[in-house]
């Protein structure tokens, strides 16, 4: 049995492709760049498990095209619409405490030392020379905080928080739509 602490979400399934069981995967993490694997685990009735892929395909730098071995019609595909797509830490060297990759991440909840809870990284920017976690506020807005070491307190995998002494104004630097004070 798969367990949850065994795999981090990778994406969503959003729709179907086509006739023949093909799915749309829109991911937020470039782990076909680092990892290779014959499976994907999807959330089932709340339950881990893994589908083998007969082939993928990318279709832009967050989406891809993906075929499920029996999965075979529209209709099958249908039911998967929706579902949750995890990726086996096991398979990118990710399970060491300690030894994560920035965009193993996404989907947890920052919570400052300051000012409690920030928002959910929904995604990771790494093409800049300071790699940014983008983070969803309850507000709606998106926040962008340096994923700097020297700024984590704290890694609550379990719950999936990360707790962080941002420096002071920085949830201001966009105006007041940030200032969480």
């Amino acid at each position: 049995m798969i367990r949850e602490d065994e795999v981090y979400k990778i994406g969503v399934l959003t729709k179907t492709h086509g006739v023949s069981g093909e799915l749309n995967l829109a991911f937020t993490d470039d782990v076909f760049d680092r990892a290779e694997a014959e499976y994907l685990v999807c959330r089932m009735d709340g339950i881990m498990v893994p589908f083998f892929m007969e082939e993928y395909r990318f279709r832009s730098n967050s989406t891809a095209l993906v075929k499920f071995e029996g999965i075979d019609t529209e209709e099958q595909a249908r039911r998967m619409v929706g579902v949750e797509v995890f990726f086996p830490k096991s398979l990118t060297g990710e399970t060491r405490e300690g030894d994560y990759t920035w965009s193993y991440f996404t989907g947890f909840t920052v919570v400052d030392a300051t000012h409690g809870e920030v928002g959910r990284v929904e995604a990771v920017n790494d093409t800049t020379m300071n790699v940014l976690f983008e983070v969803a506020a309850p507000s709606g807005e998106e926040i962008l905080i340096p994923a700097g070491e020297e700024l984590i307190d704290g890694i609550d995998h379990k719950n999936r928080k990360i707790y962080m002494s941002l420096p002071e104004g920085l949830l201001a630097l966009d105006g007041p739509q940030h200032n969480l004070e």
